[in-house]
């Protein structure tokens, strides 16, 4: 034996993971493709789905520039059928200082401000907690409470009008803030959708904060809350939409001009001096302008909310 045999050792074949990797990447199953929603995938469907989209969104966007072009017109200008883009007089702000003038339009904003966000913080928070309830938690009764709930969307508010009525009348509440906010809280359809939301975050988060010795308050709180952020915003900004909007319940609870909201507000006007069409969409204008503002800030959280949760039908 030679001494350059002493200690040596035959030299290990080094293989190249470069082709394992390769015939693992060939073995994966190809991701299909969903189903195209611009029906189909040629140029020509592409084309006239984007042409069908936007006839639609003309006919949709066409009552609102009406609006808007009427809103910026005098009386005699408003009234004629065949100058209804550009009027003979010009255009005008007339119609938004008489509306200004005429009603106390700044308390009217506050008090459907106050109002709205009142409506949106109590419903949001009683429809978070059934939701959760109906979600994660199993009590006596609890399949037929849900049903009643989700039958009671088939409702609708108006046939609710004589009760609530009667129940503010018996609280001694009517011609106050209270009597207008109370009865908007209750919105089966929000614990619906909330209830169908919490379903969709996976127990086992929920079961790594009980380890930690945390009850259904803490759960609900530092665990659904955080990961329901965009849900949440969604339903408040349509809370809120349909408490600014509400004229029924408002009118008829009310009559305290310092209680009114914009809208029972600009109907008083309206019904005091008359129908001006230039008026009329002026104050329309004025109402929609908050709402078009919080739907500019928020609309992220809209369709972020829209695109992962069960409105989106997924």
């Amino acid at each position: 034996m030679t001494s350059t045999d002493v200690g040596t050792r035959p030299a290990r074949r080094t293989v190249s993971p470069l082709p394992a990797a390769r015939r693992a990447h060939r073995s994966r199953p190809v991701p299909q493709r969903g189903p195209n929603l611009t029906l189909g995938a040629g140029r020509l469907s592409r084309t006239l789905a984007l042409a069908a989209l936007a006839v639609l969104a003309l006919i949709w966007l066409l009552p609102m520039a009406w609006a808007v072009f009427t809103a910026f017109k005098s009386d005699q200008d408003a009234a004629d059928p065949v100058h209804w883009i550009l009027p003979r007089g010009g255009f005008t702000l007339d119609a938004f200082r008489t509306v200004i003038e005429r009603g106390d339009l700044p308390l009217w904003m506050l008090n459907s401000f106050l109002i709205a966000a009142a409506v949106t913080a109590v419903t949001v928070a009683v429809s978070a907690m059934a939701g959760y309830a109906f979600s994660r938690t199993l009590f006596r009764g609890r399949r037929w409470l849900f049903a009643v709930t989700v039958a009671s969307i088939l409702v609708p508010p108006q046939m609710l009008i004589v009760p609530w009525f009667q129940q503010m009348l018996t609280l001694n509440l009517v011609d106050t803030y209270a009597a207008v906010i109370l009865p908007q809280t209750v919105a089966p359809v929000m614990v619906f959708i909330l209830k169908k939301h919490f379903d969709t975050i996976p127990r086992e988060l929920e079961e790594a904060a009980r380890i930690d010795g945390a009850g259904h308050a803490r759960v609900f709180w530092s665990v659904m809350l955080p990961l329901s952020r965009p849900m949440l915003a969604a339903v408040s900004i349509f809370v809120f939409i349909g408490a600014w909007n509400n004229f029924l319940w408002p009118f008829v609870s009310t009559s305290d001009p310092a209680l009114m909201t914009l809208p029972v507000g600009i109907t008083a006007v309206k019904d005091a001096y008359g129908i001006n069409y230039a008026q009329t969409m002026a104050s329309s204008v004025l109402a929609a302008l908050p709402l078009v503002l919080v739907f500019v800030f928020f609309q992220r959280h809209i369709v972020k909310s829209v695109a992962t949760t069960g409105l989106g039908g997924q």
